[in-house]
């Protein structure tokens, strides 16, 4: 049976941008402005203070993950209040290798393996949108396994290094999201995933993107009302059925595209459209650039059969359309 969020963590490609162990001493606060890279961090010892930017604080203790997808401002504190007097809680050295927050001569209240992600897909942000905007999991010894895996990967230069990073980086994803999926997940994915009447409806639309597909037909699938699919599927996912549809339908497209081993009458059929005229006209009016346009823009020219460039490569008006990535210094 087809796994939706598999499917949506394996197109995004997951990649390790950073990852190593800071420490906290007396007072310390550590501010970071809205970027877009994925953040996550597990607790080793110690706790810390979490505040997102529009989100209430969240207090982490040993053992818990953190996973903010589509990174959002935020603030991680610790120790009491600091004094007029005292270190500055904002400072940062290095000791040993490891980063320490604060007054770098007090014992420490936290030890914590912080990191950044990277999603390959160029796509990224309409399948972040799908993600909760915070993932928060509390004391999994096995999910905190996994991450202390994935950062000690990061730091040593073995053999097969960026394919074993990347199988753990999805296994990791895929067992947060997991972990924290439930009806009290802000909407999306999870949270549709959650429920099993609308489940069924989306493994269905994902087995089968192809199909002509009505609202009627997912309501089918789900064993409701047309109308009470529609507003139970809105409200789960934050979108409209139809439009999750679109969605899924052009992110597959898209990697269909990028790999460049089908004509656009073959990956026409396969996201569930009669021509390649059809296909592009809807591409277009989504993506807001033809097929032949969007490859170009990613440096593989479609009668080239090249693969994609890598991103530094990639041409302007893509790029333009990305926020820049902030320096990561945490």
């Amino acid at each position: 049976m087809t796994d939706p969020l598999a499917e949506v963590v394996t197109l995004l490609q997951p990649q390790a941008a950073l990852s190593k162990v800071v420490s906290g001493g007396g007072a310390w606060r550590v501010r970071r402005p809205p970027g877009d890279r994925p953040f996550y961090c597990v607790v080793l010892e110690g706790a810390v203070r979490l505040q997102v930017q529009g989100r209430e604080a969240v207090e982490l203790a040993p053992d818990d993950f953190v996973l903010i997808p589509a990174l959002s401002g935020f603030v991680l504190s610790g120790g009491e209040p600091a004094a007029d007097d005292g270190p500055d809680p904002d400072a940062a050295t290095v000791r040993d290798g490891e980063v320490r927050h604060g007054d770098p001569d007090a014992p420490s209240n936290l030890r914590a393996l912080v990191g950044h992600l990277s999603f390959g897909a160029p796509d990224a942000a309409l399948l972040v949108s799908l993600l909760p905007q915070l993932v928060h999991v509390r004391g999994d010894p096995r999910l905190g396994a996994i991450v202390r895996l994935v950062g000690e990967e990061a730091r040593h230069r073995r053999p097969a290094r960026d394919i074993v990073l990347a199988r753990l980086l999805e296994v990791m994803l895929i067992e947060a999201l997991r972990s924290s999926s439930g009806t009290a997940a802000s909407p999306g994915l999870l949270r549709c995933l959650a429920d099993a009447r609308l489940a069924a409806a989306v493994r269905r639309l994902h087995e089968q993107p192809a199909r002509h597909w009505t609202v009627a037909s997912m309501a089918q699938e789900a064993a409701l009302s047309r109308s009470a699919f529609y507003e139970r599927f809105n409200r789960a996912m934050g979108v409209a059925p139809m439009e999750y549809l679109l969605s899924w339908r052009m992110a597959l497209a898209k990697n269909f595209l990028r790999q460049g081993r089908e004509g656009l009458a073959a990956i026409a059929e396969r996201v569930g459209y009669g021509s390649a005229n059809a296909f592009s006209a809807a591409f277009t009016r989504f993506v807001g650039a033809a097929p032949t346009h969007y490859l170009r823009a990613l440096g593989a020219p479609r009668d080239s059969g090249a693969p994609p460039t890598e991103a530094p490569r990639r041409s302007s008006a893509l790029a333009a359309a990305r926020p820049p990535i902030p320096p990561l210094d945490i």
